[in-house]
């Protein structure tokens, strides 16, 4: 159990991968980063069950923060392939079904787009099909505005290929090769995917937000103190 501080912010992700990146993106700011788990001994379960991904972005940053009582930040991204007329989209974890592994997904993407087509002449031409992840982010500070929150998106375009390469990242990164480039996600460094990413677009916006809730907040301590 976290304590509650002023220079904490939440992650409300139960995604490993999600927690990691995000961190990395925070490193450099004053704060203590933890996960809605570590904050919380008993966090509640958040239905993400919006119709979009600012949907589930904001229920799940405004139900953290409320239990929380800290600031909190919430993403809710995916893949977006057109070929498929945007799915998976908000169903990305749950693709395959509702407990889906990563590689179940991955399956069931490629499968998919198979299914589009003959799969030996797609495999021998090295098809690629159109795509993009995008992210959006929600910061929720309980004590301002009414604990309403602030959100900001992030896209990167590419395309899925049906041959998975790279070991790195997690969810769809092996299949999804970034736009201007031939590598998959799964096949960069952290340090490149943390430069091109969808969630890393969306943390480039969302960074001056958490600096101003920041810069608030120990403005506000001070009139306390």
């Amino acid at each position: 159990m976290v304590d509650p501080h002023r220079d904490t912010i939440v992650v409300a992700t139960t995604s490993r991968g999600k927690l990691e990146e995000l961190r990395a993106m925070l490193a450099d700011l004053p704060v203590e980063v933890v996960s809605s788990a570590e904050a919380l001994k008993h966090p509640p379960v958040v239905a993400e069950d919006g119709a979009t991904f600012a949907d589930n972005a904001v229920k799940k940053a405004q139900a953290i923060a409320r239990a929380t009582l800290m600031l909190t930040v919430a993403d809710d991204s995916g893949l977006e392939v057109d070929a498929l007329d945007g799915r998976p989209g908000v169903r990305s974890a749950r693709f395959a079904h509702d407990r889906a592994t990563d590689a179940e997904n991955n399956a069931a993407l490629v499968a998919a787009l198979e299914r589009l087509g003959d799969p030996a002449a797609q495999s021998a031409s090295g098809q690629r099909f159109p795509a993009r992840f995008r992210c959006v982010l929600a910061l929720v500070d309980p004590f301002t505005q009414g604990g309403a929150a602030q959100v900001v998106e992030g896209v990167c375009e590419g395309a899925i290929t049906l041959a998975a390469r790279g070991s790195g990242g997690f969810g769809y990164d092996p299949l999804f090769v970034v736009a201007g480039g031939d590598r998959t996600v799964a096949e960069l460094t952290e340090e490149e995917k943390n430069r091109v990413s969808h969630r890393a677009r969306a943390f480039a916006g969302l960074r001056p937000i958490i600096e101003k809730a920041l810069r608030e907040r120990a403005a506000q301590a001070r009139r306390i103190d």
